[in-house]
């Protein structure tokens, strides 16, 4: 049987069983924060198995793709996957232990046609039941061995979660395939059992502290790794001969010319291409982009060692996607989603490979000169400062660090690493830490639920409401009344304000009461649905109880309504141009603009935005009714509305809709125009990287996009006056200008380098060897821009095999310094952004940059030259 096979066989026998079959859900959890990753087929059971949602059926069957990242360093060997696929069968509270033990049996003995006398059965050690239901299998006693919760007991998946006591179907390749101790048996580390399906009991609820608790109804979790199964039936020791490995390892072979099957150590290295080539695929495809945290640092640090195994075949250049497209042609008739992803998936491989290519000669030789001087000093440690500069510089995860360097017996100080990582965020938390002038302090401790109900929102129909004050904040305390002239936060039973959410500002505008008047400066909510209006009172006093008029500034609405509606019609037509397989990543809409961030590799490009720009306008023109349904969260998906990527949604939910027919839909619980045309006009400002694989599209709709047109005439018509020219003619009249300044130009750089050049030659003869035994560089030289100097110490560390180089000069009147250290050096922990940043002070300047390049400027020329004469001293103290 081949692994189509055994898939389709296993999901029609338990069709035939009464069971419904249901489509794999993505690698990424949804509504699961407890999960990096799907790891198990019982993921998308969780909530059918807590009573959280009715199944489509009591009994279900699916063949799950999953990812487990507690095995990624095991990969390599006959049996370890990261990506798998898990063919599982299901009872939510209908059948139990009795059908489930006797269907396993049935088919891996007469489906899968395994020998019953090649099987062993593990059950949990006071689980006389299942060890009843087994023995009329006819399974005999002696075959059937009885564990603790370490081996029989399985779940919760995460942190917390249904789980429950298992049972375990292991085949036997023999006696004399395993370790020969006469307590070889399934649960033995040798290669002698294979286990090929888990039977769990669902019958507990685990709690985060470890507390469990019985489930409303007993129900069956099963899993049956497809490769493993399919290694058996073949008569395969090792999942990577069989047919859904083999043309992988062959790609492998034919891009390295070499042979699987004759070298351990090169079958080692084949094996983990090939199955985190497969992972890397996947991932991809449902929507996981490189990162150095949670989801996307796993496929990096997947996607690296990938890459450096592929150089220990003797693949320097990329290679991945090559492997990929393999996978892709393999496996999309099951998962068509990677084969409607397939340029996107290659992509971002392609430049993924390409960043990590960048800098992996210098990393592996840093990582050498570190070993160097580790078996120097006969430490046997890769510090954790070291680690981390690793990974921070280059791009190396520790995991990878520890992999390259165990070969040379060399230790990682894991816990050094965590610790210069955890310094590092609070850097990053302190840099990021913004107080708004005049923010009001949120008191998220007031009262609570029982306190101060839920504000009722009634903004999507009104914009004025009647409406009573029920709670008062000033000063981040709850206080019965707030005096003319005081900033305070009020909250009503009832109010037409929206609060600031989903990436939609919040109102302004007036409450006014019979006592006082207070303006709202800000609308905030407090989950779940607690909305705060942030403010003045510019009249009188506002009391609890008071009754008051809510009055939306109502411009303000109609400009933030335009630009939201906008926004949806913006993500309908980037998936027209762009691809389907963009996903939103954040939005920003206010009245004066909108932001909106999408993943996607490489930027638009002039065409494409000006493309989208007309579909959008086009949807305007057309004046298309915009209206919103409230349904089931299920009935959404199904009419295909688009949900943001890894939001949480309740069962019920507000879906935004665009045309009849439909041209978008949305979840979305924010105000919207009632139709296109009000929008008027669109107009794209911007579209730049706001990180790896993530873009960020500006845009002005409505009066902000008249303003913009307007502001952009006038100032070509001022342009096109001071050119002599029309605004007919204005551009060519500016490129003959350019035309001309640029032929100057590059006439005065094309001497400028000659210069700089015959420097070079002469600063070669200037290099001296500190006490220290390092050669130094430190020179003034002519002045010349930063570009050029950066392209003399480049020339000068290509030509100088080990040195520490620092120039400077003296440019549009200020001081300017370059510096480069050879990898050899910086081996050594010599690092040109350090040594830039102390040089520099000396002038009152500052800078930084790489290990191996730095750039940095000053204020004080005349402190030039004190500043270079600091370089050999701080080389001779390894600084």
């Amino acid at each position: 049987m081949t692994g189509d096979e055994i898939r389709a066989a296993f999901l029609s026998f338990f069709e035939g069983k009464g069971h419904k079959v249901i489509p794999s859900s993505s690698l990424i959890p949804k509504d699961d924060p407890t999960l990096l990753l799907t790891s198990a087929g019982m993921v998308q059971m969780k909530p059918y198995f807590l009573g959280e949602l009715v199944p489509p059926s009591p009994r279900l069957a699916s063949c799950q793709k999953c990812f487990r990242t507690t095995d990624i360093e095991l990969v390599g060997d006959s049996t370890h996957n990261t990506f798998f696929e898990m063919l599982g069968n299901f009872s939510v509270g209908d059948y139990f232990k009795e059908e489930t033990i006797s269907w396993a049996w049935e088919f891996v003995t007469q489906i899968l046609k395994l020998p019953a006398d090649r099987l062993w059965v593990t059950i949990f050690v006071d689980d006389d039941e299942a060890f009843h239901h087994w023995r009329e299998m006819g399974i005999s006693e002696e075959r059937i061995l009885r564990y603790g919760e370490e081996d029989n007991f399985w779940g919760p998946v995460g942190d917390s979660g249904p789980c429950g006591p298992d049972t375990e179907i292991f085949y036997d390749f023999g006696e004399e395939t395993g370790c020969g101790k006469p307590s070889c048996g399934p649960n033995c580390d040798c290669s002698r059992f294979i286990e090929i399906g888990t039977l769990v009991f669902m019958q507990y609820n685990q709690s985060k502290d470890g507390v469990r608790s019985l489930l409303p109804k007993p129900s069956v979790d099963t899993g049956m790794g497809l490769e493993r199964n399919l290694a058996v039936v073949q008569g395969k020791t090792s999942i990577y001969e069989t047919g859904l490995f083999t043309p992988l390892i062959d790609c492998i072979a034919g891009l390295t010319g070499k042979h699987y099957g004759i070298e351990a150590e090169i079958d080692t290295a084949m094996r983990i291409v090939a199955e985190h080539s497969r992972g890397i695929t996947f991932l991809i495809g449902d929507g996981v982009m490189p990162s150095n945290e949670g989801r996307g640092y796993v496929l990096r640090r997947l996607l690296r060692r990938a890459a450096l195994f592929g150089r220990r075949l003797g693949l320097n250049d990329p290679f991945l996607i090559e492997i990929a497209k393999i996978t892709i042609n393999q496996m999309a008739h099951v998962y068509p989603e990677i084969g409607q992803r397939q340029d996107f998936i290659l992509k971002v491989i392609e430049l993924e490979e390409a960043r990590f290519e960048e800098t992996l000669s210098t990393g592996l030789e840093l990582i050498e000169n570190i070993m160097i001087q580790g078996e120097t000093q006969r430490s046997g440690m890769i510090t954790g400062a070291d680690a981390f500069r690793l990974y921070d510089t280059y791009g190396f995860p520790v995991e990878l660090t520890k992999e390259i360097t165990s070969g040379r017996g060399f230790s990682v100080d894991v816990n050094g690493f965590d610790r210069e990582m955890a310094k590092q965020r609070e850097r990053s938390k302190a840099a990021g830490q913004f107080i708004a002038p005049g923010a009001i302090p949120l008191a998220l401790g007031i009262g609570s639920p029982t306190v101060v109900a839920d504000t009722k929102f009634v903004g999507y129909d009104n914009i004025t409401q009647e409406a009573t004050v029920v709670s008062i904040l000033v000063d981040n305390d709850s206080t019965g009344t707030a005096d003319q002239g005081q900033e305070a936060g009020l909250i009503l039973d009832e109010t037409p304000f929206y609060g600031e959410m989903g990436g939609q500002v919040g109102d302004t505008g007036e409450i006014q009461g019979g006592n006082g008047h207070f303006r709202v400066i800000d609308t905030v909510r407090i989950p779940p649905d607690i909305i705060i209006h942030q403010g003045t009172v510019t009249t009188g006093r506002i009391t609890v109880g008071d009754q008051v008029k809510a009055v939306v500034d109502g411009e303000r609405r109609l400009d933030i309504a335009r630009n939201h509606t906008a926004t949806h019609l913006l993500q309908m037509a980037l998936r027209q141009v762009v691809g389907e397989q963009i996903q939103q990543r954040g939005s920003m809409v206010s009245p004066e603009h909108l932001r909106f961030d999408f993943s996607h590799l490489i930027a638009m490009s002039q065409d494409e935005i000006n493309r989208v720009q007309r579909i959008v306008n086009q949807k305007i023109r057309q004046n298309l009714p915009v209206y919103d349904q409230e349904v089931s969260y299920k009935e959404a998906i199904e009419q295909g509305a688009i949900a943001l990527f890894d939001e949480k949604y309740g069962d019920v939910v507000r879906v935004l809709k665009i045309g009849q027919p439909m041209v978008s839909a949305e979840f979305c619980g924010g105000t919207h125009v009632a139709s296109s045309g009000e929008i008027g006009f669109f107009r794209i400002i911007g579209e730049s990287s706001i990180g790896s694989g993530l873009r960020r599209i500006e845009a002005v709709s409505g009066r902000s996009a008249e303003e913009h047109i307007e502001n952009a005439f006038a100032g070509w018509q001022e342009i096109a006056a001071s050119a002599g020219a029309t605004l007919d003619n204005v551009g060519e009249k500016i490129a003959g200008m350019i035309n001309s300044l640029d032929t100057e130009r590059k006439s005065r750089q094309i001497e400028e380098r000659k210069r700089a050049r015959k420097e070079v030659a002469h600063l070669l003869t200037e290099v001296k060897e500190t006490g220290n035994g390092v050669n130094v560089l430190a020179s003034r030289v002519d002045s010349y821009r930063p570009e050029m100097l950066r392209e003399m110490t480049d020339l000068l560390r290509y030509q100088l095999p080990s040195a520490v180089v620092v120039l400077g000069t003296i440019h549009e009147d200020k001081p300017t310094f370059v510096a480069t250290v050879t990898p050899d050096l910086v081996g050594k922990g010599y690092h040109a952004g350090n040594i830039i940043k102390q040089v520099a002070a000396v002038a009152g300047g500052g800078g930084g940059g790489k290990a191996t390049l730095a750039q940095a400027g000053g204020r004080f020329k005349d402190k030039l030259d004190t500043a270079l004469k600091l370089v050999s001293e701080l080389v001779e103290k390894g600084r």
